[in-house]
């Protein structure tokens, strides 16, 4: 086990540049049918390389001393056949690191047998993956190594010579800037590898951080200076395995071509969502064949860049670029590359591919210092067998991040936990920024500690099947051959749930990424339990751990994922969640999967793909569509003073036509004009979202539609608050009441957002959580918490402000159709309406919206500004009215228990709520919506537009009474965030509130 000492000088090897992608992302991997059109594609577009290591495929990292089965093997050989038939270098890579002893003649021997099983199904290159462990050594391994490093190098030195010297690459666990200590050139780690690993062995290296925004010629210099050799890039620029809410749909940028002549390579780790890949692998591959950068030269210094970049952002939004009409064929332009990948990334919409079930991104639960100034991202929790909800700790000292793991470039949390970061990391230097600069700055030093916890949760085989993957048990309970599993089979208990931030002081592990060893995990159980078992390479499964099987002896395997963690339903253990057209099946005439002629009008178009590029583009830039949604409704926002002044009010919010006066106003007139103009846009997306639905390509659709789903959902959210505002029915004061911290125009957010100087992940959220940010409802980001439909629907629901004079009716049907009850409606008509809504309807400084699809109103919100007003209505004028209307129950009438109940609620209530709740919470609610409606998002997102609208009047605070048998409505109310402001104060009512 000596060292190598390699040669002194540095090693060029530029004239032989490679390539290609790494598959090197947490999270469900891709499917063997994915890889293959991806081998088809890199031969198309002139590229040469892929990297097998998928983080979670088991066999690759958690359990990666355990050899393939038969049946593996002949997978994994078809994918290498494949590589080779399309002349792609297929790289396997083995992730080690977790728990190897590196002293071990016997772990070293285990490395050696895995990686010559996978040579004899064809592999001529390789990869030693240390990224994302622990940087210390066991003891063992300090009595014979001087360093990590060491021990690192003579591993892979010993199996690149074992191999008999093949194409060899090794990703370093210093892997980027950010993580050498104290510092690139003086890293002992990166000097040590440098000069002690074999020179013909590749290294690794993601930039200056684990996302790079921007690679310098200089930089590149800088660490091939000290590795001694040119690296290959692990470019993390679209990778998204760390927010729940971005994928990356923008072109190549800001490499640079000259940066070419100055690497071994680049490989791409991209997108979890194989079908997102398409513009930025292809981008990559114009990018590749090019030497000049047609772009204006933005490689400087992260801060002067993104000066430079928000010059050319126009007024309103818009990047202000055009794409210059003198570019030659060697230069890149990154807009150019897109509108070329855009080209041919439409006819991919209109292939006919059945889905699998969703491609789903994992959750670790990441703990980050508070205060955290970014707050509404916590959507969909992204694991692999459920698709759940998490929300923030209500806790004031804690609070916890749903998030991932990137991979080598994955999540490794350098912002937070490099000592090497901390001196450079420069806060923003505005007052409004301190909370940021607390989260990107003001943290923990190297010796305090503060964990990542991983969630215990399946892991994966991809190497079982063409197009499934195979979920395997959770890693606390070892398993050493795979099983097949499917959704109706695994226990709601492994299904995590977000694990506090410890209190300071407390002693837990440093983080070094999301996936640390997992706990229950296979390391050293050879070692520990002594076992004198040995895999049998190429062995079949032993009975008592069989793969189950299907009828034709294939693998079967999960495939769909459920939207939480108790509710685990599937058909079968082969569920595909839509069959492709042309399969047949029965297919409901009135739904949007019936794609078998679909009008061209309705078709995917270069307009569409355009605008779904710029809502999901970069990890530090959003696109010029997407900037334009956020000028146009902060403009609107900031502005809504001309309309107040000019369009008078009826009192109750719910006038719909634009008076003549305000139509006199040129201001009022220019922001009704804006205002038309986002509702325009909003029409766009809408299209889109349409479109998309209506896609053939029902793998493809599955893959994007959560995202475009959340964005539609958001942008609904905007439009209808915009809408309310064209009412003019608020305070003379908005300004001061909707103004918002840490948002994309406070001052110094958007300049530290685009200039790279803090890992993505300190933004997370992307443009989605932006638009968030600017409606004023700083306390409800609970409530952007949603269930993401199972099966992609077209299906959408609208908020606008209601006009009581034509909605009244429909508000009163659906209050009696929400409420279960045994009333007669021949007998007593308006007796559920009378006692839920009479009096709120009938109330001054009344803010009422509703909420319908394209056919009726299906909910509705009513909020009464002043409840202290309302109560002393209720009492003096509307009780008395209803107790006329209602005469008390004599046990001779014909009335139901419900009936006589709420009949005697008329002239028995007496609730007196407490004067500090209606100090704080001085506004009443009531909502409701059909039960028909099986989106769980729509009622949220009418009750986010109505907390908009109580802010934009001066009202912080909601509340609600409710009987304490009403189990419906508790239920109902907490859902939405409200909460016992006086637990104990009746023992009839329950007063639940929630501030805006």
């Amino acid at each position: 086990m000596a060292d190598k000492t390699s040669d002194d000088s540095i090693i060029t090897r530029s004239h032989n540049f490679t390539c290609g992608v790494v598959e090197g992302f947490y999270g469900r991997p891709w499917t063997t049918e994915q890889r293959k059109d991806l081998f088809q594609k890199l031969k198309k577009w002139g590229m040469d390389s892929y990297v097998y290591a998928p983080k979670d495929d088991y066999k690759h990292r958690a359990y990666w001393r355990e050899l393939y089965t038969v049946e593996e093997a002949e997978h994994l050989t078809g994918l290498i056949t494949a590589a080779k038939e399309s002349g792609i270098t297929f790289y396997y890579a083995l992730s080690p690191g977790l728990d190897i002893t590196y002293s071990s003649a016997k772990e070293v021997s285990a490395v050696k047998r895995k990686l010559d099983q996978v040579s004899q199904f064809g592999c001529s290159a390789f990869a030693l993956l240390f990224d994302d462990i622990e940087p210390e050594m066991s003891g063992a391994d300090k009595e014979v190594f001087q360093s990590f490093a060491h021990a690192q190098v003579s591993v892979s030195n010993e199996v690149f010579q074992h191999l008999n010297h093949p194409r060899f690459m090794v990703c370093p666990t210093e892997y980027c800037a950010a993580r050498a200590v104290p510092n690139v050139s003086s890293s002992e780690y990166l000097t040590t590898l440098g000069s002690k690993l074999l020179p013909e062995i590749d290294i690794m290296w993601t930039g200056p951080k684990v996302v790079s925004r921007v690679l310098t010629l200089e930089s590149i210099e800088e660490i091939t200076e000290t590795l001694r050799r040119p690296p290959v890039l692990w470019d993390n620029l679209h990778a998204n395995d760390y927010d729940q809410k971005r994928v990356f749909l923008g072109p190549y940028s800001w490499r640079s071509p000259q940066l070419i002549a100055k690497l071994r390579g680049v490989m791409t780790n991209p997108n979890c969502e194989y079908g997102a890949n398409f513009v930025g692998i292809h981008t990559l591959a114009q990018w590749s064949r090019c030497n000049v950068d047609g772009k204006r030269d933005l490689s400087l210094n992260d801060s002067v860049s993104a000066d430079i970049k928000l010059e050319t952002e126009t007024e309103d939004g818009g990047t202000g670029e055009d794409i210059p009409s003198n570019l030659t064929p060697n230069m890149y332009h990154p807009r150019r590359a897109l509108l070329n990948a855009i080209n041919e990334w439409l006819p991919e919409f209109a292939r006919h591919k059945q889905a699998w079930g969703p491609i789903v991104k994992p959750q670790p639960v990441i703990p980050v210092p508070i205060p955290v100034p970014i707050l509404p991202s916590i959507n969909t929790c992204m694991s692999l067998t459920t698709t759940t909800t998490t929300a923030s700790s209500s806790s004031p000292i804690t609070q916890t991040i749903s998030s991932t793991a990137l991979s080598t470039a994955s999540l490794s949390f350098s912002s937070v936990t490099s000592s090497a970061d901390l001196p450079t990391a420069t806060a923003p230097c505005t007052a409004q920024l301190e909370a940021l600069a607390e989260v990107c700055s003001n943290v923990p030093n190297a010796t305090e500690n503060i964990p990542v916890m991983p969630i215990t949760g399946p892991v994966m085989n991809s190497l079982a099947s063409e197009s499934k993957i195979v979920a395997l048990p959770p890693l606390s309970t070892p398993l050493p051959l795979p099983i097949s599993v499917s959704l109706s089979s695994v226990p709601s208990g492994t299904i995590p749930l977000p694990l506090p931030l410890p209190l300071p002081g407390t002693n837990t592990c440093e983080p070094m990424d999301c996936n640390p060893t997992p706990n229950g995990s296979p390391a050293h159980l050879a070692k520990t339990a002594a076992s004198s078992t040995e895999d049998i390479a190429m062995a079949e499964n032993s009975s008592g751990n069989s793969v189950v099987t299907s009828g034709n002896g294939s693998s079967t395997a999960m495939q769909v994922d459920t939207s939480d963690g108790t509710d685990f339903q599937a058909t079968s253990n082969n569920m595909v969640v839509e069959p492709a057209p042309d399969e047949g099946g029965d297919v409901d005439e009135n739904s949007s999967n019936d794609l078998s002629q679909i009008p061209d009008k309705d078709a995917m178009t270069y307009e569409d793909l355009a605008l779904l590029c710029d809502l999901f583009y970069l990890p530090f830039e959003h696109g010029s569509g997407g900037t334009q949604f956020l000028h146009e409704f902060n403009w609107l926002k900031t502005h809504a003073q001309v309309v107040c002044n000019s369009h008078p009010s009826n009192g109750n919010g719910c006038t719909s036509d634009i008076s003549e006066r305000a139509m006199k106003d040129s201001e009022a007139q220019e922001w009704y004009d804006r205002a038309a103009k986002l509702d325009d846009m909003t029409k766009t997306v809408n299209r889109l979202f349409q479109r998309l639905t209506n896609s053939p390509n029902r793998e493809l659709l599955h893959e994007i539609y959560p995202y475009l789903w959340d964005f539609r959902g958001i942008i609904s959210v905007l439009n209808s608050f915009v809408k309310w505002l064209g009412c003019g029915s608020f305070s003379h004061m908005i300004g001061n009441f909707t103004l918002g911290n840490y948002t994309w125009f406070s001052k110094g957010w958007k300049e530290t957002f685009m200039s790279g100087e803090h890992e993505p992940w300190v933004f997370r959220g992307g443009l989605i959580a932006d638009l968030q940010r600017l409606l004023p409802v700083d306390s409800a980001t609970d409530l952007f918490v949603y269930k993401i439909p199972e099966v992609p629907s077209n299906k959408v629901y609208d908020v606008r402000p209601a006009n009581l004079l034509t909605d009244q009716h429909h508000i009163r049907a659906i209050c009696r159709s929400s409420y279960p009850s045994s009333c007669d409606p021949d007998v007593l008509p308006d007796l559920i309406a009378d006692r839920y809504l009479g009096c709120l309807l009938e109330a001054e400084q009344l803010v009422c919206m509703v909420i319908e699809d394209e056919m009726e109103v299906v909910g509705y919100a009513l909020v009464t500004l002043n409840a202290k007003q309302f109560y002393s209505r209720l009492k003096t004028e509307f009780l008395p009215s209803m107790q006329t209307k209602y005469p008390f129950p004599e046990s001779s009438q014909n009335l139901s228990n419900v009936e006589q109940e709420m009949v005697r609620w008329f002239h028995t209530y007496d609730l007196e709520v407490p004067d500090q709740t209606l100090s704080s919470h001085p506004a009443t609610i009531n909502c409701a919506i059909l039960p028909t409606v099986e989106d769980s998002s729509a009622l949220k997102r009418l009750v986010v537009c109505m907390m908009a609208a109580i802010r934009a009047n001066g009202c912080f605070g909601v509340h609600t009474t409710i009987k304490s048998n009403d189990q419906f409505s508790l239920e109902l109310f907490g859902r939405l965030g409200f909460v016992d402001l006086n637990p104990g104060f009746s023992s009839t009512f329950a007063v639940l509130g929630r501030t805006c």
